[in-house]
């Protein structure tokens, strides 16, 4: 065995968790891809906004209810051997939706695969712990939203073509071949800590002398913690948003209200989500450098409800304000990163994984509400008109419905403002 005495190369810290983080780009891919097939969705599967909001929102409510065994079982089996299957998982339910004959086979596939992916961003922030030094974690982090985002843009633009060059349908097979073949990958490369290639591990002392807390008493000591509850409210009410809207009734809303073509507005929303992924690294690179988590995070929230409310009510906003304020928008949204920080040194260092699968409910778990929910207002102020089979919604419904996008900013600023600072240091807790 190798003498751990020194710090694993950076390229290998990266890659181990880097590999990891591709499954979470993935997961993202599949979380916005509905936005950019809307009309072929209602099309095939005859379908109002309430129903595709419901078909799209299934993979949100399983990555949701995921959350909790996901962080138990990467302290239980490690995030190689559960990210590893789960990619499998993913790539199965992927080609599931994708050969669906029935609306029910496209809601089994979309449970199966909101299920899968549900345990990337738990599993990158275990391996992040591991790999890295805890001042780095908050960065660390952001770079996965960095990537994740990505996914989010592949499934703009670059999906928005593939569907029209070959059909919905065969785009996703396509990307279920793909994810089978990361999963092999994961399984052969990634290892859980740097002591399994003889280097030292940045994880906590405590845990390094006592292991990770059984789940039960990890699940108990992370849900009696204040602090856990705020920024799962804060991180979720922020993201929604953005998730709702550029992962399904954006570019629906640009393309009946605005007139603009499906590739045009998929590249609106992108912009969204691209700046999200800069604002993820760069607002939680910020937070480690200050040595604070609760100002900037409140800062941003604050940045982020009053650009909603420029979007809600300024009325008929020009095209060409569009993509500076929707980047305004993602770039403050990414901030929810320091939240993950914050929460993990609230909490005892031997359940990392059980906080992070608890917090990260939030942000999936408050969009699989407002997805719906925005649904079924559009339908509610609906007028009737049919065009090729596809409901077309006013700008007074999109109004209405995008109003609840902004009070799900206001709530995040409240829940955040009630949080304790923690200095970016992990908490002592009695061993006993």
């Amino acid at each position: 065995m190798h003498p751990m005495s020194r710090n694993a190369p950076a390229w290998m810290s990266w890659l181990m968790w880097g590999l990891v983080a591709g499954f979470y780009l993935f997961g993202f891919f599949q979380r916005v891809a509905p936005a950019v097939m809307v009309d072929e969705l209602m099309r095939e599967f005859h379908i109002g906004g309430a129903i595709l909001g419901n078909l799209s929102a299934t993979y949100f409510y399983s990555y949701t209810v995921m959350q909790i065994p996901s962080g138990l079982l990467a302290d239980g089996i490690g995030p190689r051997r559960l990210s590893a299957t789960a990619a499998f998982l993913a790539a199965a339910g992927t080609l599931m939706f994708g050969l669906a004959g029935n609306l029910w086979m496209a809601y089994a596939g979309r449970l199966l695969v909101g299920a899968s992916v549900g345990v990337a961003f738990v599993t990158c922030m275990k391996l992040a712990g591991h790999w890295f030094p805890p001042n780095r974690f908050a960065t660390v982090t952001g770079v996965a939203l960095l990537l994740g985002n990505f996914g989010g843009v592949l499934a703009g633009v670059p999906l928005s073509e593939a569907i029209s060059a070959f059909g919905w349908r065969a785009s996703m097979v396509a990307s279920a071949a793909f994810t089978f073949a990361m999963a092999a990958v994961i399984g052969v490369v990634v290892r859980d800590d740097p002591r399994e290639r003889g280097f030292e591990s940045f994880v906590h002392a405590s845990v390094v002398e006592h292991g990770s807390l059984p789940p039960l008493r990890a699940l108990r000591l992370v849900a009696a913690q204040r602090e856990t509850w705020l920024l799962l409210a804060a991180g979720g009410l922020s993201a929604a948003p953005v998730l709702v809207f550029a992962g399904l009734w954006g570019v629906p809303f640009l393309t009946q209200v605005y007139g603009i073509g499906r590739s045009h507005a998929a590249a609106l929303t992108s912009t969204m989500l691209i700046a999200w992924a800069i604002g993820g690294p760069t607002l939680g690179g910020m937070s480690d450098r200050l040595g604070r988590r609760k100002v900037p995070y409140l800062a941003a929230n604050v940045v982020v409800a009053t650009l909603w409310a420029v979007f809600l009510f300024w009325g008929g906003i020009p095209r060409i304000l569009l993509y500076p304020l929707f980047a305004a928008i993602g770039f403050a949204s990414g901030a929810l990163i320091i939240g993950f920080a914050h929460s993990r040194e609230a909490n005892h260092p031997g359940a990392a994984g059980a906080v992070a699968g608890v917090v990260n409910m939030g942000p999936l778990g408050f969009a699989a509400i407002l997805q719906p929910l925005l649904g079924a207002v559009l339908d509610r102020h609906w007028g009737g008109l049919l065009v090729n089979g596809v409901r077309i919604y006013n700008a007074s419904a999109y109004s209405a419905a995008f109003l609840w996008l902004f009070v799900s900013s206001c709530l995040s600023v409240a829940a955040v403002y009630f949080t304790r600072e923690t200095y970016c240091r992990i908490r002592e807790f009695d061993e006993a």
